[in-house]
């Protein structure tokens, strides 16, 4: 029986989910896209998982597009979902780490930006090859990472095709933090779990105004930030709840420290 090609392993509220062609880089190809989609759209409406991990089997996170079914070379076969994989990732509710294991390229670059942000191994590699492939992108990219990295880096990449490999993605800010590959993942579900174990409500709040503030103004984003303050009230016997363990995790994290 052929193997998935798209692997999730659950993790205590947190579920992993692996791209796994990994003789073709994870490539992008038609069944592999539909299986996506219908993983994102089940977890999507999963109570079990508050947090998504994204990773690839093998050397590449993935290559992108399949170029062979876009140019005609293999048989895409039948298309098992008709919903656009951005969408897909568009309509999670949970966050969303990427964990950058090899190659993103194009529209595999494409998805780390969909990413809520990204950790790479030190063979991350990065490169936007759609003005080489001669395909504009349809999935954010030019739109998301000027936002990230600055209108003229972005441009470089874009307008040259060349590869940003994981040091220049830290000091450019596109990824948080650069992890041992044999470290990657547990690093990814560990930070994971510590999203866990905030308050659910709340931190699907701030995710969702942090998103809709990313495309306007700072004004605009002030505004929609004291409304749903307004609109999100906390009891005092809330605060004092959980106050003594938000102190016990300061002073673990601070070398005991108040």
């Amino acid at each position: 029986m052929p193997e998935s090609l798209v692997l999730t392993e659950k993790h205590d509220g947190v579920t992993v989910v692996t791209l796994n062609r990994p003789e073709a880089l994870n490539a992008l190809s038609a069944a592999l896209r539909g299986a996506l989609v219908q993983t994102l759209s089940t977890l999507a409406d999963d109570p079990g998982t508050e947090v998504i991990v994204l990773t690839g089997a093998g050397r590449a996170f993935t290559v992108g597009l399949d170029l062979k079914e876009l140019g005609g070379e293999t048989d895409p076969g039948r298309i098992t979902s008709s919903v656009d994989l951005s969408n897909a990732m568009a309509a999670l509710p949970q966050p969303v780490i990427g964990a950058v294991n090899g190659f993103a390229i194009t529209g595999g670059f494409e998805l780390a930006l969909m990413c809520d942000f990204l950790f790479a191994s030190p063979a991350a590699k990065f490169a936007d090859t759609h003005a080489r492939v001669g395909v504009v992108p349809g999935w954010g990219l030019s739109q998301r990472l000027p936002r990230l990295i600055g209108i003229n880096r972005a441009k470089e990449l874009s307008l040259t095709g060349n590869y940003l490999d994981a040091d220049q993605a830290l000091a450019w800010g596109l990824v948080n933090r650069i992890v041992p590959a044999d470290e990657l993942l547990n690093t990814a579900v560990a930070v994971a779990r510590d999203i866990c174990s905030t308050e659910p409500v709340t931190r699907a709040e701030i995710l969702r105004i942090m998103d809709a503030g990313w495309g306007t103004t700072l004004d605009q984003g002030l505004a929609l930030e004291q409304t749903a303050s307004r609109a999100h009230e906390v009891r005092a016997d809330q605060v004092a709840a959980r106050r003594a363990g938000i102190q016990n995790r300061g002073r673990d994290q601070s070398g005991g420290q108040p």
